[in-house]
């Protein structure tokens, strides 16, 4: 591995004198089974980067007798996430890797993101329902940063992680998924009130309007028990900025519409 865990990293390299230097502690990465000493199983690592098909598919294109050309912006899309060095340093600190053990990890999704952006790839639309699907692909993802804090080549895996959700969204409408519909409903909703309103957005959710009955009933326990203890929100009050509030999201709404059009 190109990385062990360095208690904070020396204080990130600053000149610190030695009798200032605290007890350095020396662990093997995290999230992979570990050999011996500092050497641990990267196998789990690999097989999940596979488990994105990481190589550029042409097979509906003739190839060509040269080469694929690429404008210079299509080839800047594919810059950050082409600076992986496959160092393991994401996966080993992601704590969704901890935790669920079908998710592929940051590494992957970033590589897919690459995939995904590639203008000579032939296969985006079967990429994102497969990245789309339970929470081994982005929606495994819980947000912690960690990845973007460790990696040491600038490729930020949970942006592009966001970038590939992105796409996911502009091509799911609510009712594809739940959590299509808790991103699509929270923005609804916040656009409405200027902020959330918690009842509505449970509701609208899990129970996908009511169509869900199971998923409605799931919510019944715990419902009652914030009755029992008087933190039920029973009325909603909109923000006084709601005006604000929408003006910035559909602003925000137009300039990706805008850009997507290019």
């Amino acid at each position: 591995a190109c990385k062990e865990k360095v208690k904070n990293e020396l204080m990130n390299e600053l000149a610190i004198s030695a009798a200032k230097l605290p007890e350095i502690t020396v662990a093997p990465m995290g999230n992979m089974p570990v050999i011996k000493d500092l050497v641990v199983d990267m196998s789990r690592f690999w097989e999940h980067l596979e488990a994105v098909d990481p190589y550029v598919s042409t097979q509906a294109r003739a190839v060509p007798e040269r080469e694929f050309l690429q404008t210079p912006e299509q080839r800047s899309r594919l810059n950050q996430s082409g600076n992986c060095i496959m160092c393991g340093a994401c996966y080993s600190e992601c704590n969704a890797r901890e935790v669920n053990p079908d998710f592929v990890g940051p590494h992957a999704l970033a590589k897919a993101q690459r995939m995904v952006e590639d203008s000579r790839d032939t296969d985006t639309e079967a990429r994102l329902e497969e990245y789309n699907k339970g929470t081994q692909g982005v929606w495994g993802c819980t947000r912690c940063y960690l990845c973007n804090a460790v990696c040491p080549m600038g490729v930020e895996p949970m942006d592009r992680i966001g970038e590939v959700k992105q796409q996911i969204l502009e091509r799911k409408d609510a009712q594809d998924s739940r959590p299509v519909r808790h991103r699509k409903v929270f923005i609804d909703l916040v656009k409405q009130g200027g902020w959330l309103d918690e009842r509505k957005f449970a509701l609208l959710v899990v129970s996908n309007t009511l169509r869900d009955l199971r998923g409605l009933v799931s919510l019944a326990p715990l419902g009652l028990r914030m009755l029992a203890s008087g933190k039920f929100p029973l009325r909603f009050e909109p923000s006084q900025g709601t005006k604000e509030v929408r003006s910035l999201i559909e602003a925000v709404q137009r300039q990706k519409s805008q850009t997507s059009d290019k």
